[in-house]
């Protein structure tokens, strides 16, 4: 499985508070992969000298369709103004078509525990689509 490892982009203070996203996208065909594959490495590149960013990672499993995020910032405000920056926002909006399903997460950790690893990051993911399915499904009734 291709994997771009964790690259810290910058040192935050010792003491701060590190705002985590991840995320789990995957494409409609294993004909849009290497669209999304090559158009997520722009927005790699940016988050790589983005103002706010401490660290990202990226996973790809090609094969599955699947793209896996993990990223920190500063504050949640750094991640949304990275987001809505260019290239990303365009990047995010020319590659709509192609998406199936995306599942983001978002918290915080003590600036000590960087970098992240990947295995709190599934689990959370994984918590976060069910918290969604389960809200898709509405309460249940009973007969």
């Amino acid at each position: 499985m291709p994997t771009l490892r964790w690259t810290t982009v910058s040192t935050p203070p010792s003491d701060a508070e590190a705002f985590v996203m991840a995320s789990r996208l995957e494409v409609r065909s294993l004909t849009d992969v290497p669209r999304f594959f090559l158009k997520s490495l722009a927005a790699w590149k940016q988050a790589r000298s983005a103002p706010g960013a401490y660290g990202v990672s990226l996973v790809a499993q090609p094969f599955k369709r699947t793209f896996w995020t993990l990223s920190t910032w500063e504050s949640k405000q750094a991640v949304y103004a990275y987001a809505k920056a260019e290239p990303h926002r365009s990047v995010m909006t020319g590659l709509r078509s192609t998406m199936s399903r995306s599942v983001f997460t978002f918290w915080q950790v003590p600036a000590a525990e960087l970098p992240l690893g990947w295995a709190d990051a599934r689990r959370r993911l994984a918590e976060q689509e069910h918290r969604e399915a389960q809200t898709a499904e509405g309460p249940a009734t009973a007969v």
